[in-house]
C-alpha cells in the first residue's frame, strides 16, 4: 500500500533541526514564580532573534552527563536590550525530575547548554478573539502570543507580520492557587485572564473547561482558541471546540530525548487529510498541532 504523505513534510517545517544553534550560556535570573515554577533567563542572541511563539529549546546542565539528555522547554519571552533587540530567553519550568531540581538549585552564572529554536510554533492567524486555555504548566508558550497577538513585539526573522486581534483571554486552571504561575505577566499585557483550581483556593472552584464554555458562549464567531497543559484537559477542549466550528491548535507537551526529529520518541498520531491517521514527530512537526488531527 502506498504510504500517504505526511501532514507537513519534515523539509517543510519551519524550523528544521538545521536551523537551530547550539550555545553554551550563563544563567542571568532563576527566580520562583509560584510552587516549584521557576522562571530562568539567559543571553542568547542566535536563538532570540529567531525563535516564535509556541517553538521550545533543549536544555541540559553544561559538563555534566546526569542527567545525560537534555529537557524541551518552551519560550515564555524574549529579552530585549537597551535598543529594543532581543538578546535572551525567558523560560519558565516546574520542578519534576532531576534536571529541573537541580536547575531551581542553580544561582546565576551557572552554565547551561542550550539548542534550538526548535518545533514548529503557532502561526500568525487572523482573529477577533484569542482565547488561550492553559492547564497546570500549560501557561507557558502564551506570554510571548499574547503579545505579538496585540502588537506589543515581533518575532522570528525575518520578524514576522502577525495579525493584530481585538481582545486576548487566558482561561488557566491548576491544583491550587499556590500554583498560579506569571498571571501578572499576562494581565500586564492587558490579557483578562480567568482561573480555576481544583481546590476552590482561587477562581472558580471547577475545571478549566468550564471557564473556556463560559467564553466561548459570548465570544465573537471569529475566535481561536489555543490550549497546553495535560492531555486529558487538551482532548476535552478539542471536542468542545471542534464541536463549535472554531479553529483550534495544542501544543503537546510530549517527552522528548532529542528534539530534533532523530530519535523518534516524542511522536503523536494524527490525522490527514484522508482521516487516515500516522505517528508525526512533536519535536519537528509539532508541538503545535490542528486540534481536530489530533487522535487523542
Amino acid at each position: 500500500m502506498e504510504r500517504q504523505a505526511p501532514l507537513m513534510a519534515a523539509e517543510q517545517a519551519v524550523w528544521f533541526a538545521d536551523r537551530a544553534v547550539h550555545r553554551t550560556v550563563e544563567i542571568r535570573e532563576n527566580v520562583r514564580l509560584a510552587r516549584d515554577t521557576y522562571r530562568v533567563r539567559f543571553d542568547c542572541p542566535d536563538i532570540a532573534r529567531r525563535i516564535v511563539p509556541g517553538q521550545f529549546v533543549m536544555t541540559r546542565a553544561s559538563g555534566c552527563n546526569d542527567p545525560l539528555l537534555g529537557r524541551p522547554l518552551a519560550l515564555y519571552d524574549t529579552v530585549l536590550d537597551a535598543a529594543g533587540n532581543p538578546v535572551g530567553l525567558d523560560v519558565v519550568y516546574l520542578v519534576i525530575g532531576k534536571l529541573t531540581s537541580r536547575l531551581a538549585q542553580s544561582p546565576p552564572g551557572t552554565r547551561l547548554d542550550v539548542w534550538g529554536p526548535l518545533g514548529n510554533g503557532f502561526a500568525p492567524r487572523p482573529a477577533q478573539h484569542l482565547v488561550m486555555v492553559a492547564g497546570g504548566i500549560g501557561q507557558t508558550p502564551f506570554v510571548a502570543l499574547a503579545r505579538e497577538a496585540l502588537g506589543l513585539r515581533n518575532y522570528g526573522d525575518p520578524a514576522r507580520n502577525a495579525p493584530a486581534v481585538d481582545q486576548v483571554t487566558l482561561c488557566y486552571g491548576t491544583r491550587s492557587r499556590e500554583y498560579l504561575a506569571g498571571v501578572a505577566d499576562f494581565e500586564s499585557l492587558g490579557v483578562r485572564v480567568l482561573t480555576s483550581t481544583d481546590d476552590g483556593t482561587a477562581g472558580r472552584h471547577g475545571l478549566v473547561t468550564e471557564l473556556l464554555a463560559d467564553v466561548l458562549s459570548g465570544s465573537p464567531p471569529a475566535s481561536r482558541v489555543v490550549c497546553c497543559g495535560p492531555e486529558p484537559m487538551m482532548h476535552a477542549v478539542a471536542e468542545m471546540v471542534c464541536a463549535r466550528g472554531i479553529p483550534c491548535e495544542v501544543s503537546l507537551e510530549s517527552p522528548m530525548a532529542c528534539g530534533i526529529g532523530i530519535c523518534f520518541s516524542c511522536v503523536a498520531r494524527v490525522r490527514d487529510d484522508a482521516g487516515r491517521w500516522d505517528y508525526r514527530r512533536t519535536c519537528v512537526e509539532g508541538p503545535v498541532f490542528d486540534a481536530a488531527r489530533i487522535e487523542f
